[in-house]
């Protein structure tokens, strides 16, 4: 059935199709930033980006607004909408966060792992094992973010499911320079067979231990990478 009436003003309808629009454009706007297509530091031009969505400016001024509450991007007064650049210092306090986030994921989600859901989690773990060998960080970095998110969205705390989401999207790019410094390929899947064991013992206590230590060793990798960089620099 409709939810909307064939006799609905058609003030209402332009609201549905406003707030549709500006939806889609929300979430296209993030593909971009999420993906590196618009790096952070980059503004965000209305009128190149209207004209390549074939819109006005009004609705992707909106889908900026929401992005600006997601921290994704920053209003500078009088300059425009940049995306936002996180300082090193804003990156270590967001991995503090991700990992109590991360840990709490762990433990409930011993409290309901069922063989179906461990058998997944150690076939991901296994591919990502040949694709660290290989060294292949871009075919490791979408296996691993599938990893982490199965875990998180198997949970049963949405709440919890919709914080991770949003920091997580804030590390995209710093998680990407964390992973490959020094192997950090098969060291970090290395910390995901120990989630796996842990996870699978129902041992909420230690599957939150493992979750947790993983997410502050790799901020650990990410200060080692900065610092690595900035010492080439």
């Amino acid at each position: 059935m409709s939810i909307i009436s064939d006799s609905a003003p058609l003030s209402d309808l332009s609201v549905v199709k406003s707030v549709s629009l500006t939806s889609a454009l929300e979430k296209e706007l993030e593909r971009l930033i999420l993906t590196g297509e618009l790096e952070p530091g980059v503004r965000i031009n209305e009128i190149h980006l209207s004209n390549r969505f074939g819109t006005s400016r009004g609705p992707i001024r909106e889908a900026t607004r929401s992005l600006e509450a997601k921290g994704l991007v920053e209003v500078v007064r009088n300059r425009g909408v940049f995306v936002r650049r996180l300082s090193v210092e804003d990156a270590v306090e967001i991995y503090d966060v991700r990992a109590a986030l991360f840990g709490q994921a762990g433990r409930l989600l011993a409290e309901r792992m069922t063989d179906g859901l461990l058998a997944e989690l150690t076939r991901m773990v296994d591919e990502m094992d040949a694709v660290a060998e290989r060294g292949s960080f871009d075919e490791y970095y979408p296996l691993n973010l599938g990893f982490h998110n199965l875990i998180v969205s198997s949970c049963g705390n949405r709440t919890l499911l919709a914080e991770y989401h949003r920091f997580v999207n804030k590390l995209h790019l710093f998680r990407a320079r964390a992973l490959v410094q020094g192997g950090g390929l098969a060291v970090s899947n290395r910390e995901h067979r120990a989630m796996l064991e842990a996870l699978a013992s129902g041992d909420g206590d230690r599957a939150q231990m493992t979750h947790w230590r993983h997410v502050a060793l790799a901020k650990r990798r990410l200060i080692a990478a900065v610092d690595g960089h900035a010492r080439n620099d």
